[in-house]
Parts: C-alpha cells; structure tokens; sequence
C-alpha cells in the first residue's frame, strides 16, 4: 500500500506561483509512475501531469504547457508540481496518484493510489 499527501496548495492571485508537494508513505515511489490531476467545482476530474519512474519522461496537459512542471525526487519519496503564471480557471481541487507501473499515464483510470487533495485557489 501506498499512503500519499498532498500539500502546497493556498489562495494566489493570477500569475502568481505554487509549488505543490506529494509525500509518500509506505512504500518507495522510486519504482512507479507518479501523476498530478484536479477537479474544479461541477467539472470532471482531469489530467494535469505525469512523470515516469525515474524522471525522464514528462506529460502535460496543454492548458497547463509551459507553465506548469512535474518533478520528483526519489530519494525524498516526494514528487513536485510547480505551477507558475497562475490563471483563475486553474482553480481546483489537486490530486497526486501513484500506479504499480514505470511509464507515465494520462488517464485517471490506470493509477492505484490517490492523495486527498490539495486545494489551490486563484483570484483575477
């Protein structure tokens, strides 16, 4: 079992900066995949990023491009998102999620282990 936390997250003006963290527990993260994904009110759970096992491999969702960067440290057993240039539709609840593979996924469905969320709120 993998237990995860999320922290980091807080109220930001637009164009301001986050850094969210994801602490895990009982068990190395060094061997699976991680991923980043949020909820806003009444929408869907969507992908915001993920990161392979060992860091080399990257995905982003587009809205998130060039602004947002996915990171782990394996040895901390923590994994980082770091959102600069913040929007106000960036609002969410934010979910880190770990899968018993190396490769980095898209979809929701292929992760195993889930976080409670971090809550990042961006003010216009």
């Amino acid at each position: 079992q993998v237990q995860l936390v999320e922290s980091g997250g807080g109220l930001v003006q637009a164009g301001g900066s986050l850094r969210l963290s994801c602490a895990a527990s009982g068990r190395t993260l060094s061997t699976v995949a991680m991923g980043w994904f949020r909820q806003a009110p009444g929408k869907e759970r969507e992908f915001v990023a993920a990161i392979s096992w060992r860091g080399g491999t990257t995905h982003y969702t587009d809205s998130v491009k060039g602004r947002f960067t996915i990171s782990r440290d394996n040895a901390k057993n923590t994994v980082y998102l770091q959102m600069n240039s913040l929007r106000p539709e960036d609002t969410a609840l934010y979910y880190c999620a770990a899968r018993n593979y190396q490769a980095a996924s898209t979809l929701a469905v292929q992760y195993d282990y889930w976080g409670q969320g971090t809550q990042v709120t961006v003010s216009s």
